[in-house]
């Protein structure tokens, strides 16, 4: 899984933030906000991200379809992650590194994490 572009996170990050279905034409005029965006460009990079398998499509809204991510924000970050992970030829070594650059309160969650999956891991 790959890093996404800019106008790629940026609508990405709006239906997370949102967490609801939404057009084209809402993410389009949202980013117009902040910044010029011609209709075309969204429509077309959202198809792209339906594409890759990151927006799925609901029903139509009118002729317009109704987009919403495929995963969470967090799951996509975990992806990321994994696919860092994969590159290492010593996944260990790759791991201290990333925990080296964390700040208390990660590594708290971290702890966390790892014991709520050693929990459930167990039969």
């Amino acid at each position: 899984m790959r890093r996404l572009g800019h106008l790629e996170a940026e609508i990405m990050d709006r239906l997370w933030t949102w967490d609801r279905p939404a057009t084209v034409r809402e993410i389009v005029d949202d980013i117009n906000e902040t910044r010029p965006v011609a209709y075309t460009t969204v429509m077309t990079v959202t198809n792209i991200l339906f594409t890759k398998g990151l927006l799925l499509r609901d029903d139509r809204q009118g002729r317009a379809w109704l987009y919403r991510p495929a995963r969470s924000r967090e799951a996509y970050a975990a992806a990321l992650m994994e696919d860092g992970l994969g590159i290492s030829r010593d996944r260990p070594a790759a791991l201290m590194h990333f925990v080296e650059n964390m700040t208390a309160e990660e590594i708290d969650a971290l702890r966390k994490a790892l014991r709520s999956v050693g929990r459930q891991a167990k039969p």
